[in-house]
């Protein structure tokens, strides 16, 4: 089986609603998806609904948001209830200081002379969407000229290491971990960055962490390598996925995937079986 655990739809920062990328995920020959938004679980319902008469398996999921030392730490949350007032507590929180953050960002980019005004970021993102983030920052830096596409306007303006940048600060990613747990899931930590696996990962088992995001595009095989052994280390299982917004950013649905005996462990214990 094809498979893509982290997909993003435009309940969050994605282009697509979510019965497009479940449509793009059969074109894309996936077998397995997961809905993965940031800090909103309102995607995974239409796009199972859209899977129905498909063959594509989507599995229910989140992304939450969470800073230690600083940082943005994403703890992705899988087999979760969309509906749990866990996800949805953390959701209006998230929504509010969504809002804060991109005002405080838009500062910062006046005081280096980019102007760009809050109104510009909503039509990027659409008034129907739940939150807003820095995807759509970046396009509407694009459409006033600030930058030639989205990955450059990350690149030269509002990446992690930018001054502009401003972590979403939605409390310790232990906490994060218990609020996937408390809607019924299994947390795996996204992305992991290389300096924060070691000081971090005891805290975040201790808390009932499961599993490391270990396969995804432009990672080294000596990465794949060493979080497959943290993980194997620690007894948790492993994940993979594209981490797909859209087309500009990512390519296509369906040009990366994981081989599902990659991540068998974390299919098995989310009850999706192997070829």
């Amino acid at each position: 089986m094809r498979v893509d655990l982290h997909m993003h739809t435009n309940r969050s920062d994605g282009v697509m609603s979510p019965e497009e990328v479940v449509a793009h995920a059969e074109s894309g020959r996936l077998d397995v998806i997961a809905i993965t938004d940031h800090d909103d679980a309102s995607g995974v319902e239409p796009a199972r609904e859209a899977a129905r008469d498909r063959e594509v398996t989507v599995l229910s999921g989140v992304e939450l948001s969470a800073t230690w030392e600083g940082k943005e730490v994403h703890i992705l949350g899988y087999g979760v209830a969309p509906e749990s007032v866990a996800i949805r507590t953390h959701g209006s929180r998230a929504r509010a200081r969504r809002t804060e953050r991109m005002e405080g960002m838009l500062e910062r980019l006046r005081g280096q002379g980019v102007e760009v005004e809050m109104e510009a970021v909503a039509r990027a993102a659409g008034h129907a969407r739940p939150m807003i983030g820095r995807p759509h920052l970046a396009r509407a830096l694009v459409d006033a000229g600030y930058a030639e596409s989205v990955p450059r306007a990350f690149d030269t303006l509002i990446g992690d290491e930018h001054p502009a940048y401003i972590p979403t600060d939605l409390g310790a990613p232990a906490e994060v971990v218990a609020t996937v747990r408390e809607a019924g899931g299994v947390a795996v930590w996204a992305h992991p960055p290389m300096e924060q696996l070691d000081p971090l990962l005891p805290e975040l088992v201790e808390a009932g962490l499961e599993g490391l995001e270990a396969f995804r595009p432009k990672w080294t095989r000596r990465r794949i390598r060493r979080v497959v052994a943290v993980a194997d280390h620690h007894g948790l299982v492993v994940t993979g996925g594209s981490d797909w917004h859209g087309p500009e950013r990512n390519g296509r649905v369906g040009d990366f995937w994981v081989p599902d005996r990659l991540v068998r462990g974390f299919l098995e214990r989310l009850g999706v079986g192997g070829e």
